[in-house]
């Protein structure tokens, strides 16, 4: 017995648009509104490119055929890849959904780490410098530097 790939079920099928039908499309389940933009909107792009003459008019031939052969690429490029994930071993998929799952929590923050609004840290070298109550240092080439300037 050979095994069915098909992501649309056989009693659907006749509910799906012609564009899927034609194309024979089994793992791109495209909608209504997304069909009418593959083919009747290529073709209303290629007939507005002629109209302008920058294509020749065999691109409203060529530019919903090309979209089709995408359309039906993509859909054999998504039949290969859920054939592949079919074989990985149950145990490397729950290994992945563990490594991919989101960590919620909260991080913690040593208190001296916190800057509050108006209030400078002692620490910073600049800081100390633009204290009005210090005698100024030799300017430097950089704001907070004490090393000498030879230009001076």
């Amino acid at each position: 017995m050979t095994r069915t790939w098909s992501t649309v079920p056989t009693d659907d099928e006749r509910y799906r648009p012609l564009y899927a039908r034609v194309l024979g499309l089994r793992f791109v389940n495209p909608g209504g509104v997304l069909c009418f933009l593959f083919f009747e909107g290529a073709v209303a792009l290629a007939v507005l490119l002629a109209l302008a003459e920058l294509v020749t008019w065999w691109a409203v031939l060529v530019l919903p055929a090309a979209v089709a052969a995408m359309v039906k690429l993509n859909d054999m490029v998504a039949e290969i890849v859920i054939r592949t994930a079919a074989q990985v071993p149950e145990q490397e998929r729950d290994r992945f959904r563990r490594q991919m799952e989101p960590v919620v929590g909260r991080a913690s923050v040593p208190s001296t780490a916190r800057a509050l609004p108006g209030v400078a840290l002692a620490g910073d070298p600049t800081v100390r410098a633009a204290r009005p109550a210090d005698p100024p240092d030799e300017p430097g080439p950089w704001p907070g530097s004490t090393r000498h300037d030879p230009h001076r």
